[in-house]
C-alpha cells in the first residue's frame, strides 16, 4: 500500500488552484525585461522579489544559459463543412507533404472523409484518419500548407488570452528561428537584446536548443493519478556544439540555467551519466515524450527561469518536481497575494541557489 505522502504528490489536486481573471496577463510588459521576477532560493526556500533583468545576478563566468529557439507558426485556420458548420483547425505536426496531424474543433463534427473548406483562399482539406488521442489527420489541397499559413493563418494564442495582439512578434521570442511550434516557450519572451548582451559580457555561454511546442505544452492533466497522464511526443534537437558546451561546463562544475520547461525537457531527454559520474548531454534530433513528475532525478539542470503555469498542467508538475510541491504552492500563493501577473504574458520566476 502506498503511503499518504506518496499518494499526495501524485494526486492531480495537488497541482490545482484558483486564480482571479484579473491576474491573467493579456499583453506583455514593455520593455520585456521589466516584468516582475519572483526569486526562489533552493537552499532555504526563501522568497524575494525583483525585476526580470535581475536574472543576470544569478549567472557567472563559465555558466551556460539554455534557450529554446523554436518559432511559432500561424497554425490556426478557420473553415466550414460543406453543410455550413464552422470548423476550427489547429495544425500540429507535418506527417508528409500535404498531410498534417491537427486538432479540429468541434470534434463531433469532424468525421473521417469529411471535407473542410477554409475561409480564406481556394483551400480545402479532407479528414483521412483519426488518432487514438482524438486528433485528425488532414490531407490539404493544394498541399503547400506552409505558404497558406503564412498568408492566411492566425496566431494560436492560448484561450485565456482574450485580447487580440496587434503584433505577431509579441508572442515570439526575439531569438525564435526554427519554425514548428504552435505555442511559444513563454519564459523566453522576457529576454531582450540588451539583456542577452549583458549576460554574455559576464562570460556566460548562451546556447540554443529546439523543442517545437505542441499540444503537450498546453493540454491539462486529466488523470487523478498524474503518473497515468500521456504527455505525447514533441520534436527536439540538440546540436553537437550545444552538447559540447554543456558537457564542458558540467565537467568544470559550472551551472546550467535553463529558460523554460520545454528546454528542461529537451536537455533531460538526452542526459546520461558518464564513466566518471558526471552528467552529460548527447547530441540528439528526434521526438521526446519525457514526462517529469516528483521523484525524477534531474541530471543537467541547476537553476530554472520560468513563468507561472496554468493549474493541472504538466509544466506546473515539472517545476514542483524540481523545487518541491509545497514550496511551489507557497510561491504561487505569494505571487497571487502580491498581484503578480500569470501565464504566457505574465511575470516570471527564477529558482536558483
Amino acid at each position: 500500500m502506498k503511503s499518504n505522502m506518496e499518494k499526495g504528490v501524485f494526486d492531480i489536486s495537488e497541482y490545482d488552484y484558483k486564480i482571479s481573471s484579473e491576474l491573467i496577463a493579456q499583453e506583455p510588459v514593455t520593455p520585456r525585461d521589466n516584468c516582475r521576477l519572483l526569486i526562489l532560493q533552493q537552499n532555504n526556500k526563501k522568497i524575494r522579489e525583483g525585476i526580470f533583468k535581475d536574472v543576470v545576478e544569478f549567472l557567472e563566468d563559465g555558466d551556460v544559459l539554455v534557450l529554446n529557439n523554436t518559432k511559432v507558426i500561424k497554425a490556426r485556420i478557420m473553415g466550414r463543412k460543406k453543410s455550413g458548420g464552422k470548423i476550427e483547425v489547429l495544425v500540429l505536426k507535418k506527417k508528409e507533404k500535404g498531410i498534417w496531424e491537427a486538432l479540429v474543433k468541434p470534434g463531433k463534427r469532424a468525421r473521417v472523409n469529411d471535407t473542410i473548406i477554409f475561409d480564406k483562399g481556394n483551400f480545402t482539406a479532407e479528414i483521412i484518419d483519426k488518432t487514438s488521442g482524438g486528433l485528425r489527420i488532414l490531407k490539404f489541397y493544394p498541399p503547400d500548407l506552409e505558404d497558406y499559413l503564412i498568408n492566411s493563418g492566425d496566431v494560436p494564442l492560448p484561450p485565456y488570452i482574450k485580447k487580440e495582439i496587434s503584433d505577431f512578434s509579441d508572442y515570439q521570442t526575439i531569438y525564435a528561428k526554427k519554425e514548428g511550434a504552435v505555442a511559444a516557450p513563454t519564459a523566453g519572451l522576457h529576454l531582450t537584446d540588451n539583456l542577452i548582451r549583458e549576460i554574455m559580457a559576464k562570460g556566460v555561454k548562451i546556447i540554443y536548443i529546439t523543442l517545437h511546442c505542441g499540444l503537450s505544452t498546453f493540454r491539462p492533466v486529466k488523470k487523478e493519478d498524474i503518473r497515468e497522464h500521456d504527455i505525447g511526443f514533441e520534436w527536439i534537437n540538440i546540436s553537437e556544439s550545444a552538447s559540447e558546451t554543456i558537457n564542458l561546463a558540467k565537467k568544470r562544475g559550472k551551472r546550467i540555467t535553463v529558460v523554460g520547461t520545454t528546454a528542461i525537457r529537451t536537455l533531460e531527454s538526452a542526459a546520461f551519466i558518464d564513466d566518471e559520474g558526471v552528467a552529460q548531454i548527447a547530441p540528439y534530433s528526434g521526438e521526446t515524450d519525457l514526462y517529469i513528475v516528483p521523484g525524477y532525478k534531474f541530471k543537467i539542470v541547476d537553476s530554472i527561469i520560468t513563468n507561472f503555469h496554468t493549474p493541472r498542467s504538466s509544466n506546473l508538475i515539472l517545476i514542483s518536481s524540481f523545487y518541491g510541491v509545497n514550496a511551489v504552492k507557497e510561491a504561487y500563493k505569494y505571487a497571487q497575494d502580491n498581484s503578480f501577473r500569470f501565464f504566457s504574458f505574465g511575470d516570471a520566476m527564477i529558482i536558483a541557489d
